[in-house]
């Protein structure tokens, strides 16, 4: 009897064993998927939390790029800005319709005059009479009455407020308080075309700036310059205005003043302002070619005038007096000067509506 006691209990455990294991392994089946849902879950949660880390970093990098290059980008704006909604201002010339003229040189200037210096014959007329303004070409009679005035060039002149340009705002490496002789400046405006250096030599004439600009027109007046008026020694103005025919006067005044011959035909200066040397270079790089012989030039640029340029040079065993002015590309006027050259070169005695200037 105890032995089928126990052989009935064996068997009993080993029932309740199964259904013990049968238990677990369904446990454990279930967990699992249940572990994996949950750690799924964590790495959810975990890469959400990160995201949101990585947003708020990267949020606080653009905003910190934002604020260091805020004024890049403004600037960068404006520019496309500036580029998009305005326009190129026609010059005058442009305005009054003085590019439709054609010329046989096909020349982008839209006035032209080349003359004999010698014979005063002309060449090469187109628009000569057309009165434009004339930008920095305005410095050689700024450089005249300079030199004509004999005010003595190793005087030292600051650069002061009243010579920063306020009607374009204009760049100068002239800083204010720079200091300089007249002979310094004198250089500057005629070869680099300094405006500052310019307005400088006008303010410190006898009688300050209104005097000198007063000689100007007078000694235009008594060269005969009846097209020409000046208001300024810088040529920043548009008011300042003449003609090709006038200009060719002016440069034949101003060849027989060595100075000025040599500080316009200069290919650069150093000037040592305080303990920096500064290069400037010439405005007009022909002077740098060996296939020109200049005596005398003098460029200059303002939206209104467009580039411009005079010039008497040596060409073919002539002695040539050039104006362009108004001319619709940056190096332009520089390639009439070419074609011109090329063409006086190429015909013994070339003449296009040859006549006699009037003295």
């Amino acid at each position: 009897m105890p032995h089928l006691m126990s052989l009935s209990h064996h068997k009993t455990m080993n029932v309740l064993l199964k259904v013990l294991a049968v238990s677990f392994m369904t446990m454990t089946l279930l967990a699992v998927p249940a572990e994996a849902a949950t750690r799924k879950k964590e790495q959810v949660a975990k890469s959400a939390t990160s995201a949101a880390k990585g947003k708020n970093a990267g949020a606080r990098k653009v905003v910190a790029v934002q604020r260091r290059s805020a004024k890049v980008v403004v600037a960068q704006k404006r520019r496309s800005v500036i580029q998009v909604a305005v326009p190129a201002r026609p010059s005058f010339g442009q305005i009054a319709g003085l590019h439709g003229a054609h010329d046989p040189l096909d020349l982008k200037s839209s006035v032209a005059l080349v003359i004999d210096q010698e014979t005063r014959e002309i060449l090469f007329s187109k628009n000569d009479r057309a009165v434009l303004p004339i930008a920095s070409l305005t410095k050689l009679m700024t450089g005249l009455i300079v030199t004509e005035s004999r005010l003595p060039l190793d005087e030292m002149i600051i650069i002061s407020q009243d010579d920063v340009d306020t009607e374009k705002g204009s760049r100068s490496r002239l800083k204010v308080g720079t200091e300089l002789s007249r002979g310094e400046l004198l250089h500057l405006a005629l070869m680099s075309s300094e405006n500052r250096a310019a307005h400088a030599l006008g303010r410190t004439y006898p009688g300050g700036l209104a005097a000198f600009v007063g000689v100007m027109n007078a000694r235009a007046q008594s060269l005969g310059m009846k097209d020409t008026r000046y208001t300024e020694p810088t040529g920043l103005s548009s008011s300042n205005q003449s003609s090709a025919k006038d200009l060719a006067t002016l440069v034949a005044a101003a060849y027989v003043d060595p100075k000025l011959r040599e500080l316009s035909t200069s290919p650069g200066h150093e000037v040592e302002v305080g303990n920096r040397t500064l290069q400037f270079n010439n405005t007009n790089r022909l002077v740098k070619s060996p296939s020109w012989d200049i005596g005398l030039q003098k460029t200059g640029y303002i939206s209104e005038a467009g580039q411009c340029l005079v010039m008497q040079a040596k060409v073919a065993g002539r002695k040539l007096i050039m104006v362009f002015l108004d001319s619709s590309g940056k190096f332009s006027r520089l390639a009439d000067a070419e074609r011109v050259r090329r063409w006086i070169e190429s015909s013994p005695a070339p003449a296009i509506e040859v006549r006699q200037v009037s003295s």
